[in-house]
């Protein structure tokens, strides 16, 4: 594994739709039984340019060597604290330690965030395994939490 981090340029959402389409049309597939779900935009590139091409986002397109593998979207606020937008990896990629390589990466890329902060759905249990278990998260709140498809959890890393 030789992950690459580039910052994500416009030119990517061409190349990341399409994985992030993958990745996030699987966790639906096993979790709900649907074919297809995930936030408005990640099936069509307007996610991707709203979010990791947002002027205040630190936005990464990750490779390994010269495959392009996933992406990750951070917000870096100046007192201390970061949040976690998105981390999406090719479904072909999954369950290899991309995700936990990646999540490592991204601290070791920003040794001043104290806490980290992410939101996820109530419904993605492979989520909650992977920030809870893999990257050291906890569970702050859960909103929603009889809602499956709408709910969410609210997830917290402190670094100290």
């Amino acid at each position: 594994m030789e992950l690459l981090f580039k910052p994500f340029v416009e030119a990517d959402i061409a190349v990341f739709s399409p994985i992030m389409k993958r990745a996030f049309d699987r966790d639906s597939l096993i979790h709900l039984g649907k074919p297809s779900g995930g936030p408005p935009g990640y099936d069509d590139g307007s996610f991707l340019k709203k979010w990791f091409l947002h002027p205040r986002a630190s936005a990464y397109a990750v490779y390994d060597g010269s495959t392009p593998i996933g992406g990750v979207n951070l917000w870096i606020k100046n007192n201390g604290h970061g949040f976690l937008g998105c981390l999406f990896v090719d479904d072909r990629f999954e369950d290899k330690g991309y995700g936990t390589a990646i999540w490592k990466a991204v601290e070791r890329m920003h040794p001043e965030i104290t806490t980290w902060q992410t939101e996820t759905p109530s419904f993605s249990f492979r989520n909650h395994h992977f920030y809870i278990n893999k990257c050291g998260f906890h569970c702050i709140a859960i909103k929603d939490p009889k809602d499956r498809e709408n709910g969410s959890y609210f997830l917290e890393k402190n670094m100290k």
